[in-house]
């Protein structure tokens, strides 16, 4: 007699489990990161980001321009980056792509923002014609400090959010969970009518019913 070999039988139980715990755990490392990356930039945005020198009447002076000073750009894209995050859970479907789109642009724009402020020379030197009275000034001992490059890491965990969210977005929760998909409320589940409860034949009363009706 020939030997039967046991053929697996699907587990959709189990799968729908993975589904579910995968989506779970792409929604808190979207939430971290997106969270984290826009904290980093408001926090490295602020620090010093150039320092260098400027010759005033045969001595020099020192000088340094911060994040803002050099560009506001990342600082505005990562509250446009918070934006979107929390967007993400009040939208559905092409919404939803939309705004993790926008999120993971705003990410980008930081990080590139950043590189290019981490070079820039400019706010340094209007900086230097302002101490010394001399428009055509110019900074000298020019040097950057980590800051910028912490900016730009910030954008990339902004940018991380946002693929996370294109990738596994359909599949999060939304805050319009109270409604059905068509946009309807519920409808509210009524307890039956208990002729011995006082307070229920007022409400059925209330609602128009005659609670001496049986159903």
């Amino acid at each position: 007699m020939g030997r039967v070999s046991a053929v697996p039988v699907p587990q959709p139980r189990a799968a729908a489990a993975t589904a579910a715990t995968s989506s779970r755990r792409s929604l808190a490392a979207a939430l971290f990161l997106g969270a984290a990356g826009a904290t980093v930039v408001l926090l490295a945005a602020g620090r010093i980001w150039a320092e260098g020198a400027a010759s005033v009447g045969g001595g020099s002076v020192s000088l340094d321009a911060s994040g803002s000073d050099v560009t506001g750009v990342p600082t505005a894209l990562a509250i446009v980056g918070l934006a979107a995050l929390v967007a993400v859970f009040a939208v559905r479907r092409a919404g939803r792509l939309l705004v993790a789109a926008l999120l993971s642009l705003s990410g980008a724009g930081v990080a590139t923002a950043a590189l290019l402020g981490a070079s820039d020379t400019g706010a340094l030197d209007a900086e230097a014609a302002r101490t010394t009275g001399d428009a055509a000034a110019t900074v000298e001992a020019l040097s950057h400090t980590i800051w910028p490059y912490v900016t730009a890491a910030g954008g990339v965990l902004i940018l991380l959010a946002g693929l996370l969210a294109l990738r596994y977005g359909r599949a999060w929760p939304s805050m319009s969970g109270r409604y059905e998909r068509d946009g309807s409320p519920r409808a509210r589940q009524e307890r039956p009518v208990d002729p011995d409860r006082p307070e229920d034949l007022w409400k059925a009363l209330d609602r128009g019913e005659d609670p001496t009706r049986e159903g």
